[in-house]
């Protein structure tokens, strides 16, 4: 990619971003803190279902303010709703404050789902390279993977006691660290061809629609890639930490694992442009959905076997780590600018629609123990896998930009 245009500056800002702003030294504790700040496993549901909803909620509304307002307004909104979500946990011993921290969290995540990905390919559009989107979406998630490698190993060490004083002092490191995110979050540059939709708001939603709907290989697109990390990466991860010890892997050694496998997402998420260079992302959608697939159902057949485990919990990680960019470039080259945030926000309700389907057939899977769970997410990647990808229509995507600027 070019240097010295607004695509590597705001690359580079949201590098940054997303480095500090996925920080939480409390990630790797933060079940038992909720435990010993009095919640039981029914409490700990509900937050879960707060989040989640505040996300189900927030993605339309948001992604209209990021269209109509621009990108670097919605991310300032959401940081600053993070920030004080986050400053609620140092006084939050009731169950309704940690629903409040909840809700409030998940709203300010949708401030920067879709306006991230409309920055950064309309930045790239500006400087004329926006067939580097998946590369430049792979080096900004590579951030998170380089800062919570120390996030886990540093959280888990300083709350080894599992003391309120050392669960407040996570927090007020994790605040520290979001300051300045806030802080490279006002670097941003809005691209000058990115549109501001000025028309109704509900005008703005249909025109979204109307993309999804006369582009149906988005859709199928969006369902490949969701089908497989809603099993492969949401549910799985609730059932990696009990997977690995009731295979033999020691308790202190999960950290280990977790920052190994950061390590192998960083280096994954960079490599995506040597990988697109040797096949074709179409190719490479349906080889990770596989190979996911293929994650799942040896670690359902084979649960007693740790080093099986680490082995399908590695490929697992590495799965989550190339699809999402890969998915951003093809889909993105389908969507117009002027709506692109609304219209991903749009197909992520369908993603939380989704989570709630997935997750509640896999409920009733869960009674007969994980292994029922693991080959029940092995058939859901199957079916997201087998969805076919087609290539972008140049004439398609020709028709939606005109209908755009109508």
């Amino acid at each position: 990619m070019k240097k010295n245009t607004i695509a590597s500056h705001n690359i580079r800002a949201l590098f940054w971003v997303q480095f500090f702003g996925t920080i939480s030294f409390l990630q790797p504790v933060i079940t038992l803190f909720y435990m010993e700040r009095g919640l039981d496993s029914s409490d700990i549901l509900i937050v879960l279902m707060f989040w989640s909803g505040a996300v189900l909620l927030g993605e339309v509304p948001t992604g209209i303010f990021a269209d109509r307002f621009g990108a670097k307004v919605s991310f300032i909104t959401g940081s600053a709703l993070k920030f004080l979500s986050i400053c609620l946990l140092l006084f939050a011993y009731d169950p309704w404050m940690f629903f409040l921290y909840s809700a409030l969290n998940g709203f300010s995540v949708t401030f920067f789902s879709g306006a991230d990905e409309a920055l950064i390919y309309d930045s790239l559009k500006e400087s004329r390279e926006n067939d580097f989107m998946d590369r430049a979406m792979g080096k900004i998630q590579s951030a998170g993977f380089i800062s919570s490698i120390f996030a886990v190993l540093f959280g888990s060490y300083l709350a080894k006691d599992l003391q309120d004083s050392q669960f407040q002092l996570l927090i007020l490191l994790s605040l520290a660290f979001h300051i300045v995110e806030i802080l490279f979050v006002l670097t941003v540059k809005n691209p000058r061809v990115e549109s501001s939709y000025r028309e109704n708001p509900f005008a703005q939603v249909k025109e979204g629609i109307t993309v999804i709907r006369k582009a149906p290989q988005l859709l199928l697109m969006f369902l490949n890639v969701t089908l497989v990390f809603i099993p492969a990466g949401a549910v799985y991860g609730y059932f990696d930490q009990p997977l690995m010890t009731d295979a033999g892997l020691p308790v202190y050694l999960l950290g280990v694992m977790y920052a190994c496998s950061a390590l192998l997402g960083y280096f994954a998420s960079n490599s995506i442009g040597w990988l697109t260079g040797k096949f074709t992302r179409i190719f490479f959608m349906h080889a990770t959905g596989l190979f996911a697939v293929a994650g799942l159902l040896i670690s359902a057949i084979m649960s007693e076997t740790l080093w099986v485990i680490i082995g399908a919990f590695f490929v697992l990680r590495y799965v989550r780590a190339v699809r999402y960019p890969i998915y951003s470039q093809l889909s993105n080259d389908l969507i117009p600018s002027g709506i692109r945030a609304t219209t991903i926000s749009l197909l992520s309700i369908v993603d939380s629609a989704l989570d709630l389907a997935v997750f509640g057939v896999l409920s009733f899977a869960a009674l007969n123990g994980y292994e029922a769970v693991l080959y029940g997410s092995a058939a859901i990647a199957l079916i997201g896998t087998l969805l076919p990808i087609r290539k972008v229509d140049k004439d398609v995507t020709a028709a939606l930009l005109s209908a755009s600027e109508k």
